[in-house]
């Protein structure tokens, strides 16, 4: 916001952003038929005399069209059109400071234009150009020539007498005896005027000074100047002696000044800058400017998301901005997107047009400013000096003029550009080999100093080859950004690590560390990198790390022959070599084999010969003994599986030291043992652990499972979360929904959004994953015919799910986990082949797997074999089976198996007669299902509450969603303080009526009384 202070100079928002020079380029094209031209040595220029009789009109310059838009601009443009006007006599000295491309130049023809429009000013104007600098009065000889007579030629002009200008009593010189009385310095050739002594110009000065002032009596003269820096010493003496003695004088001196370096007019300058009292400096655009140029240069209104990143990208430098919207323009259509930063656009051209200009700053600038741009952020005096191999203090000298024309800013020794688009036009001008060349001196500069590693790989990622010690510190610095959670660099650094010259080892382990990495976002691409690994790898336990990591890729892409295959050759090959190492490898073998139909009968029986003790070190007990609880689980032993899980999982299910899936299995076999919450907390830490190794597949992993979990848990759309994070994760990394290692997640999705009732949605996540017809052998479609048979039952297509069931069933047992605890299936089977009345099949089928369930003992397991014997037993038989199935289920964490008990119960006690125990039941029923989000139950449950004959006006009938509309008042007036009279009497009822609110909701909210309302009320408003 420009103001002017108690002085009377005029204050702008301070230029942040800026480059020294000349005026933009496209406004000088743009106002190239209007602007003066600089002037050149020569005759002096001749040109029509004013006719100074013009209309005494008065024009507003506020409503006088400018020769083009200028944005961003008004609030200077006001302040300096005010001075300009301003009523009142006197010399008004007005600078304007202003870096290269900052809008001066274009500010100063919009005052010039709106200027020359008013009859009441007598303009004159120059642009000072570079060739003028040691040409004498050669920025006088721009603002007064085109005022020489016309109707006669200038006589030459004879010489003055020494200090007749100091001297009123001094007779007129020849100067003034002339009949032309605009007769000047300019009328001699430049020679002559070279000659003069300083008495001589002094004597000019002062003519100049009555001829000024003859022309200010006439009508208020102005004085337009652009680039006053580049102006000569003769001039610049003028426009002191002007400024010193013209205080009463009715002149306004309008100047703008960039910085442009120390050269051989600087004391002059410095001399004249002082007496300028009104001084203005023009800083970046301001939003609304950008938004409004955007707009003009793109022909359409840009989103702010896009104008905001244009501004910074460019600095709100006006120059900047245009060149690099109009990249823009000129290489998309309107409506594509950008695919690249907003700075990268910025067109070729404009770089050697800003190092020339650097060029004048300082000795070495435009070299530093390139170096800067090359090396990009914020390198030190010191690295600049060492890359660019020039002395610290000419490196400094360099900085200083940088940053003095606002082309570069210094923070302590560290050094930066302004601003991106000015970076990128720099570093455009540098070639290929010269930035390779920049980078390696980078590199060998920060390893000397003992620079971390990844300072010193950012710059050897794009130098030169032949550093012998740059595969280390690449490697060592991809580790760090893989602990950081940036794959994707890490790789790349490791990319650039194998483009050096490196023995077989030191290169395997480099390609390892490849393929590792990029198994975090392309895992097909991994699977080459690791193949060629181990092939050049030797080191026995370097082997079977490669080896699991390529088998786990394989997996990953359905390669299940190949994984099987990699794993038994590596194993075989270590078995002498390393027993341990090969030991490992077999563990994850057997639990790969185990998956698939045709090599799991072989696994199982190998599976059976293994025993904890078998285990040579820590390293192998563990993941041998999460392979083992799975095998107990398999048989159908709860109390041993739990115990070799918890020894599995002393280190988690995803340990750093040796990430496997084999861990799952036994958190999978918690689950089957009832130990489904112990299960949760155990996939909750794999997800932490995977997210601190930065690991892709082991946080899909992780979250995948914990899906599995809180589904069971009843915690449906927590499940549902997870399910579809770990699915977009995978397809992130080339992974889609079809492939084995995402039909796990695809299948717990499904699940949760069929116990949802949201079956279409099922429906079609089950075609998109290309689930809906014939499944291959792999163990994880055990699970998917199991969810695939639960929605057919929902969609009403019963001989479906009948056959999914059974076909679960038959892999099941090929398999060996038949049990009830991985796979109710039977318990499924029988309440559909109830519903087909096939009655005996139906019996068998339930008997059965109660009978198993008994012998597994976890009560979550019974519960649910109960509840189907007593659908299928029906009568007083069947509900004292299903109210059986409710009190085992009560204690469990089984919330959505336990409310369908509850509505089975209380369907079949209403059926029987027995109201009050069917509507409690059906109460519960509701409330717990609504908890779950189980919708379909919760209809169910419903629907029987008003067969019954209640009216039901929530879904719930607990918690603070059960509240009715006027318990939910009451209660609040409660918490607010009020008593029980203040309350009826506010909603003119009862007091007993008020009572019974209360208590109904005491009950619902389960507290004893109002010390508990305000916080039960407060947590329901805070949950999900």
């Amino acid at each position: 916001m420009t103001r002017v202070d108690d002085r009377g100079t005029v204050r702008g928002t301070v230029l942040s952003a800026g480059i020294a020079g000349q005026p933009p380029l496209a406004d000088r094209r743009a106002g190239s038929a209007t602007r003066p031209r600089p002037h050149r040595p020569g005759p002096p220029l001749r040109q029509p005399r004013r006719d100074t009789k013009t209309s005494p009109t008065v024009i507003d310059l506020h409503e006088v069209a400018t020769p083009a838009v200028l944005h961003g601009r008004d609030d200077e443009l006001d302040a300096l059109t005010r001075l300009l006007t301003a009523s009142g006599g006197g010399c008004v000295p007005v600078l304007l400071r202003g870096g290269w491309g900052s809008g001066k130049t274009s500010l100063l023809r919009t005052v010039l234009a709106r200027a020359r429009r008013d009859p009441g000013l007598h303009v004159v104007s120059a642009w000072v150009d570079p060739l003028e600098r040691d040409l004498p009065f050669g920025m006088v000889r721009q603002l007064f020539e085109h005022m020489a007579a016309v109707d006669a030629p200038v006589p030459p002009v004879p010489p003055v007498a020494p200090h007749a200008a100091d001297a009123p009593d001094t007779p007129r010189t020849n100067l003034a005896a002339h009949s032309d009385p605009y007769s000047a310095p300019w009328t001699m050739p430049p020679e002559a005027l070279s000659a003069r002594t300083a008495g001589q110009e002094m004597a000019a000065l002062g003519e100049l000074y009555r001829q000024v002032a003859r022309l200010a009596g006439r009508k208020r003269l102005v004085v337009i100047i652009d680039d006053l820096q580049r102006a000569d010493p003769a001039s610049l003496r003028w426009l002191r002696y002007l400024l010193c003695r013209g205080g009463e004088l009715p002149v306004v001196v309008l100047a703008a000044l960039a910085e442009e370096g120390t050269h051989p007019n600087s004391d002059s300058l410095a001399a004249v800058l002082p007496l300028f009292r009104h001084q203005l400096t023009l800083g970046g655009l301001a939003q609304d400017a950008v938004d409004s140029l955007a707009e003009e240069i793109l022909g359409h209104v840009p989103p702010a998301a896009f104008t905001a990143a244009c501004r910074e990208a460019s600095g709100g430098i006006p120059l900047l901005l245009r060149a690099v919207l109009r990249g823009i323009r000129a290489r998309r259509p309107a409506e594509a997107g950008l695919t690249a930063p907003i700075a990268e656009y910025v067109p070729a051209d404009l770089g050697p047009a800003l190092l020339a200009r650097m060029e004048p700053l300082a000795a070495h600038a435009a070299t530093t400013a390139a170096a800067v741009a090359v090396l990009g952020g914020s390198p030190s005096t010191d690295l600049l000096a060492a890359t660019v191999g020039l002395p610290v203090s000419q490196v400094a000298d360099a900085v200083h003029g940088l940053v003095r024309a606002g082309c570069a800013t210094q923070t302590g020794s560290e050094v930066s550009l302004v601003c991106e688009s000015l970076a990128v036009a720099v570093s455009t001008t540098v070639l290929p080999s010269r930035r390779m060349e920049l980078h390696v001196r980078a590199a060998r500069s920060l390893h000397a100093d003992g620079a971390p590693a990844e300072r010193v790989a950012a710059h050897l990622l794009p130098g030169a080859l032949g550093e012998p010690w740059a595969p280390e510190v690449l490697a060592r610095a991809a580790e760090r950004a893989y602990e950081q959670g940036d794959s994707a660099r890490a790789a790349a650094y490791v990319r650039r690590a194998l483009r050096e010259d490196a023995q077989e080892e030191p290169r395997a382990r480099l390609l390892a560390l490849l393929g590792r990495l990029e198994l975090a976002f392309d895992v097909p691409v991994a699977v080459g990198s690791l193949e060629r690994s181990l092939e050049l790898c030797q080191d026995p336990a370097e082997r079977a790390v490669v080896a699991r990591g390529l088998a786990g890729a394989l997996l990953a892409l359905d390669r299940y022959p190949d994984a099987l295959q990699v794993l038994r050759t590596t194993c075989e090959s270590l078995r002498e070599a390393g027993p341990a190492d090969a030991m490992r490898l077999e563990i994850d073998l057997i639990h790969i084999a185990l998956t698939n139909a045709a090599s799991a009968p072989d696994a199982v029986r190998r599976l059976k010969e293994l025993d904890v003790d078998h285990a040579p070190d820590t390293g192998v007990r563990r993941p041998l003994a999460a392979l083992l609880s799975l095998r107990e689980a398999m048989a159908g032993r709860a109390g041993e599986a739990v115990s070799l899980a918890r020894t599995a999982l002393e280190r988690g299910a995803d340990p750093m030291s040796d990430a496997s899936v084999v861990y799952y299995d036994a958190v999978i076999s918690l689950r089957a043992a009832g130990e489904t919450e112990l299960a949760l907390e155990y996939a909750e830490a794999a997800v932490g652990q995977a997210r601190e190794r930065a690991s892709v597949l082991g946080h899909v992993q992780a979250i995948g499972v914990r899906a599995s979990m809180l589904c069971g848990l009843g915690r449906l759309l927590d499940s549902q979360a997870d399910a579809l994070s770990a699915l977009a994760q995978l397809q992130g990394i080339g992974i889609g929904p079809s492939h084995s290692f995402a039909v796990f997640a695809t299948a717990t999705l499904m699940e949760s959004l069929v116990r949802q009732g949201r079956s279409d949605e099922a429906e079609e996540l089950l075609r998109r994953a290309d689930l809906a017809g014939e499944l291959n052998s792999n163990w994880v479609n055990d699970y998917v015919l199991m969810v695939r048979g639960r929605l057919r039952v929902a969609q009403g297509r019963l001989d479906k799910a009948l056959a999914d069931f059974l076909l679960c069933g038959e892999r099941a047992g090929a398999r060996g986990t038949s049990g009830p605890g991985f796979h109710p299936w039977r318990s499924e089977a029988a309440l559909v082949h109830t519903e087909l009345r096939q009655g005996d099949a139906a019996r068998a089928l339930a008997e059965a797997e109660l009978a198993l369930a008994h012998g597994w003992g976890a009560p979550e397991t019974v519960g649910t074999a109960l509840r189907a014997m007593g659908l299928v037993t029906g009568g007083p038989e069947g509900l004292e089976l299903l109210r059986e199935a409710v009190e085992t289920l009560r204690g469990t964490p089984a919330r959505v198996r336990f409310a369908q008990a509850l509505a089975d119960f209380g369907v079949l006690a209403r059926k029987a007669g027995r109201l009050p125990e069917a509507r409690a039941c059906l109460q519960e029923a509701a409330s717990v299902a609504h908890e779950c989000g189980a919708t379909p139950v919760t209809d169910l449950a419903l629907a029987e509450l008003r067969a019954v004959g209640d009216r039901p006006r929530t879904r719930t009938f607990q918690g603070a969603a059960a509240l009715t509309p006027t318990e939910r008042r009451v209660t609040e007036l409660a918490v607010q303080g009020m008593t029980n009279r203040e309350i009826a009497q506010r909603l003119y009822v009862g007091l007993r009526t008020v009572e019974a609110h209360l208590t109904s909701s005491y009950g619902k909210l389960a507290i004893d009384g109002r010390s508990g309302l305000a916080h039960a009320l407060a947590e329901a408003s805070c949950g999900p």
